[in-house]
Parts: C-alpha cells; structure tokens; sequence
C-alpha cells in the first residue's frame, strides 16, 4: 500500500511543472474546479435521496388516497380558519381551537380604520 501512494505522490510531483507550463492558471479555473466539484456531490447525493423520495411518494400517494374523503369533510365542517383563535395547549396537554364570537370576528383588525 505504501508502495501505491508514494508510486502516485512520484506521479503527480513529477506531472505538476508539465501543468503548470501548459497555461497559466487563474482565478476562474479555481472557481469552475469548485463548481464542477459541487456538482459532482449534488448529483452523488441525489443520486442517494431518489430511491428514498420515491418511496416517500409512493406511500404518500396511498395515504391521501384512504385520507382524502376525511379531509374533505374536516374542510368542509371547519369552513373558514379566519373563524378560530390560534391553538392553545392546556397544562395537561391538550390543544384547543376555540371559535370566534360574532362580536370578535366583526371587531376591526388592528391598524383598520374605522368609520365614525
């Protein structure tokens, strides 16, 4: 093994001054080095995300296929959002949505004018 990197180190030492006689180097080489470097890692990590995404699509699919008719009818039930306080949690750890009263949801909204 030892023979290997220093057989590859001998390698590069020796192709170095054939490079750099070729072309001189500059700013931009740098930066598309870094470029065609952050390429390749998205693709390799893309490469490892697909099958799981896919997955994840699948069996996101089937569940909004047996969801879907309930959600319909918790929107429908629900009708406007506009008409709730935001959620709160109680000490024991249940969450409530308390509706508006007709009076809150007539109430001007803050920086509203109001006709006199």
């Amino acid at each position: 093994m030892k023979r290997i990197a220093s057989a590859f180190a001998v390698m590069v030492i020796v192709g170095l001054p054939a490079v750099a006689q070729d072309k001189e180097a500059t700013p931009e080489d740098g930066f598309s080095l870094l470029e065609e470097g952050a390429k390749i890692i998205l693709r390799s990590m893309i490469d490892e995300v697909e099958p799981t995404l896919k997955d994840l699509q699948k069996d996101f699919g089937e569940a909004m296929d047996e969801m879907g008719p309930a959600l319909g009818q918790l929107v429908e039930m629900i009708g406007d959002i506009r008409n709730y306080h935001a959620p709160e949690m109680l000490p024991n750890g249940d969450i409530i949505i308390r509706r508006k009263t007709p009076d809150e949801l007539a109430a001007p909204k803050p920086g509203e004018e109001i006709e006199i």
